[in-house]
């Protein structure tokens, strides 16, 4: 027989596969389509990962982010509409001491009035906040607000309301807020994690504009429609609105944590911690923090007065023109406290370097030549005093301890009533003195140089003096940096 296949080409064998047994210690071999359909697979897995990570990264910098939280999605539902109620309610109370007296100056009393029991009680009420449960707390201060409203409700539809009741009715008012402020604002960040805190201190200044700009606007409306007493009983109804919701509200982890480590901690220990002020004064981040905002609030922050004296004065603008400057601002603080929603880590350096560019925007403005070029620089002022402000309250909320966090607020609400109160008059004077752009430029300058001198001194600080009062290195928020 001749050769197999003689004359023939060699037909090419098939591959055949090894059988895989389990357990040999030896993939199986695949064919080359199938190792690709695998690569294509894991590049295709890959390449979503990524895409996911990227989109988490970008959620984590959102400024709703805090909105993930169902508690605080209700929670700030409430506090939109006790907002509406509180600047509805204000302004009829101003609308109302005018229609007993006739008097401003009485007006300005009421609010004063209003205001004193932050100046004097406000570290105590602070200490209150730090001593119990914070949603018992906020609610029962919530409950004895609605109370006070519905009171001055009954007092206005009987006729029975006179200006020393009034007087006392907002006396009473402003010392419930003592307490009920740092509560509601802490247990805002009790509902979201720590990270999101940022997101729900600026989505709390963007429904307290909103509810600001639209309850001044519903008061006129109440007014007509409803009443003088029916404009407080709607107040007191939003209050009971915030305290219904609050039992429903659920703490995260870490603020559960802080309450139970209150909780066991002996009654007499937090008397043997330093106080609130003496805590305060300890920490040169807060002190800094508390002379950049009293010098803001003093020479830049009063933009009622001073753009309305720039805009009908040199400006020569009217009423119209300065209700048009006062919508900008508005716009810009929504603006801002939105962006402001997306930090993450603020510092007493970002609100000095924030602090330190309104008051150059602050010199721009009372430079401006004619009034389009001040309606250009409304806006960015207005967002950089918006995002300052959530950086500032930030830092207040979240650098002391947890034990301490209520007085720490106490003693910001007590300086905060002082400067808020000092500041007109003096800033009055200084336009008195200086002219409408004058105050403004000065204003401005003093803001900007006092910041930039204080960073100089801090640069040439020794690092081991300084390094004595800086929180620890592992804290998230630090009011030193």
């Amino acid at each position: 027989m001749g050769a197999v296949g003689a004359g023939h080409a060699p037909r090419p064998r098939k591959r055949t596969l090894a059988p895989f047994v389990p357990g040999s210690g030896h993939a199986p071999v695949l064919p080359h389509s199938a190792r690709h359909r695998r690569a294509r697979r894991a590049a295709g897995a890959g390449l979503l990962a990524r895409r996911g990570a990227a989109a988490d990264a970008a959620g984590d910098r959102s400024p709703w982010r805090c909105l993930r939280s169902r508690s605080m999605r209700w929670w700030s539902a409430a506090n939109l509409v006790s907002n509406l109620g509180t600047w509805m309610q204000l302004t009829v109370q101003n609308l109302l001491v005018l229609q007993l007296t006739g008097s401003a100056a009485t007006t300005g009393l009421s609010l004063s009035v209003q205001a004193a029991p932050g100046l004097l009680f406000g570290l105590l009420g602070g200490a209150v906040v730090d001593r119990l449960p914070r949603k018992l707390t906020a609610a029962v201060s919530q409950a004895l607000l609605a109370l006070v409203a519905f009171a001055t409700a009954l007092l206005v539809a009987f006729g029975m309301l006179n200006v020393p009741l009034l007087m006392v009715l907002a006396g009473i008012t402003g010392l419930i807020a003592t307490v009920d402020g740092p509560a509601t604002a802490l247990l805002g960040n009790d509902l979201v994690p720590e990270k999101d805190v940022p997101s729900a201190i600026a989505l709390g200044s963007v429904v307290h504009s909103i509810g600001r700009l639209a309850g001044t606007a519903l008061a006129a409306v109440g007014i007509a429609t409803i009443g003088t007493a029916g404009a407080y009983a709607v107040n007191g109804v939003s209050f009971l609105f915030v305290t219904a919701v609050i039992p429903f509200l659920r703490l995260q982890p870490h603020a559960r944590a802080e309450a139970a480590a209150a909780a066991a901690r002996p009654r007499g220990a937090a008397g043997r911690e330093r106080g609130g002020l003496s805590f305060f004064l300890s920490r040169r981040g807060l002190v800094a923090l508390a002379l950049i905002a009293a010098l803001s609030a003093v020479l830049g922050r009063n933009y009622q007065l001073t753009l309305a004296t720039l805009v009908t004065g040199p400006l020569h603008g009217g009423a119209g023109a300065y209700g048009l400057v006062s919508a900008l601002l508005a716009v810009g603080g929504i603006v801002g406290a939105v962006l402001a929603g997306r930090m993450q880590r603020p510092t007493v350096r970002l609100v000095a370097l924030l602090a330190a560019a309104g008051g150059v925007l602050q010199i721009a403005a009372g430079s401006s030549p004619v009034l389009s070029l001040l309606l250009v620089m409304v806006v960015p002022m207005a967002i950089v005093e918006s995002v300052c402000d959530t950086a500032t309250t930030t830092v207040l909320q979240t650098d002391p301890p947890a034990h301490m966090r209520g007085r720490v607020l106490g003693v910001w609400r007590s300086v905060s009533t002082g400067w808020g109160l000092a500041g007109p008059p003096l800033l009055g004077l200084l336009v008195q003195g200086a002219g409408e752009r004058g105050a403004l430029i000065l204003g401005g300058a003093v803001i900007a140089v006092v910041i930039g001198a204080g960073a100089l001194v801090r640069r040439r600080r020794p690092a081991g003096r300084a390094s004595a009062v800086l929180p620890a290195p592992g804290a998230a928020f630090r009011t030193a940096a």
